[in-house]
């Protein structure tokens, strides 16, 4: 089961809404070990795509020195899809290089930029199996939750 705080889940929708029609994606970093999503990172979508989501290398490797620095792991890895569920493609199952990391997919299709509800929905992508998990949405998180 994933756990996020109430503005975990706002930020993510909020930046999936911002970059319609293209996808969003971005990362939520935790401390190592801990499963909490704490920090929401958003991230540019290099592919510039309403199809397809592709984290700029540079800024990747950026954020990941800063994760390291700072203990930190991606807890959960995000994008949007624009135009379809939000279930990963055969491209998100190949892009999926976190074992540990809980993949959440937002989609947008309905309602685009404007306010609404979306499809929100979170997986474990392990040697391309694909398992869908609960999602717990939550005001804070207390120490013992993960």
């Amino acid at each position: 089961m994933l756990t996020i705080t109430q503005a975990t889940y706002d930020a993510i929708v909020a930046h999936a809404r911002r970059d319609h029609p293209d996808e969003a994606c971005g990362i939520v970093a935790g401390p190592e070990g801990s499963d909490r999503p704490e920090r929401v990172i958003e991230m540019i979508n290099a592919a510039g795509s309403p199809t397809f989501y592709e984290f700029d290398s540079t800024e990747l490797l950026e954020l990941y020195k800063e994760m390291w620095a700072r203990d930190e792991e991606p807890v959960i890895v995000y994008h949007s899809h624009t135009a379809t569920e939000a279930y990963p493609s055969v491209t998100d199952v190949k892009l999926a290089s976190e074992p540990g990391a809980h993949y959440v997919l937002v989609s947008t299709r309905e309602h685009g930029n404007d306010e609404g509800p979306v499809e929100f929905r979170s997986y474990r992508i392990v040697d391309g199996e694909i398992t869908e998990e609960e999602i717990r949405v939550v005001e804070t998180l207390s120490s013992t939750e993960s």
